[in-house]
């Protein structure tokens, strides 16, 4: 198993402790900060397992199912875990969770039918708005960040419906084309 891989096992077993730290003071004051600290070095993995397999020409098939697999985990992990603590509204975490079912099944029968769907800028900057939501609601959901942290929020619903409807526009050809 190469290094990307590896990171992306990391991060499959880095959610556990994250939801655990999350939901459960198991560290009185410090258990929300631990909880985002693990946050953050799984979503770095995520950086990190991309960049060193294309880099080094280390792209596999376990990584092209694996980590899109960890990535989708983590965040709805985070975003059940932010409707848990009433930091985000459940419906939101609904339709967050609910794109990423609906292109992860999308491009699994594109893929049975030979077709490569790539991610999209909007897709990027959705998860990144996405982590940078988590972080700061799990840092501090009131004062000051908590207002960074609504703007977040309704910023990475936003990019959610956006490329959502990109995703769907640029593959359209794929569903008329019945290749589907």
């Amino acid at each position: 198993m190469n290094l990307p891989n590896k990171l992306t096992v990391l991060r499959v077993f880095m959610i556990p402790f994250f939801v655990w730290f999350t939901l459960v003071d198991l560290v009185p004051g410090y258990s929300r900060y631990l909880a985002v600290l693990i946050f953050i070095a799984a979503s770095l993995t995520d950086f990190l397992d991309g960049k060193i397999a294309r880099k080094y020409n280390l792209v596999t098939n376990f990584g092209k199912f694996m980590d899109p697999l960890a990535d989708k985990l983590l965040v709805c992990a985070a975003l059940i875990c932010l409707v848990a603590e009433r930091l985000l509204p459940a419906w939101m975490a609904i339709v967050i969770i609910s794109r990423e079912f609906i292109i992860s099944g999308f491009r699994l029968v594109a893929s049975d039918n030979g077709v490569v769907i790539a991610a999209s800028y909007w897709g990027k900057f959705k998860t990144t708005f996405q982590m940078l939501m988590i972080i700061v609601l799990l840092l501090e959901p009131e004062g000051t960040l908590g207002l960074i942290g609504q703007i977040l929020t309704w910023a990475a619903l936003i990019l959610t419906v956006v490329s959502l409807v990109d995703y769907l526009i640029k593959n359209k050809h794929v569903i008329l084309e019945g290749n589907i």
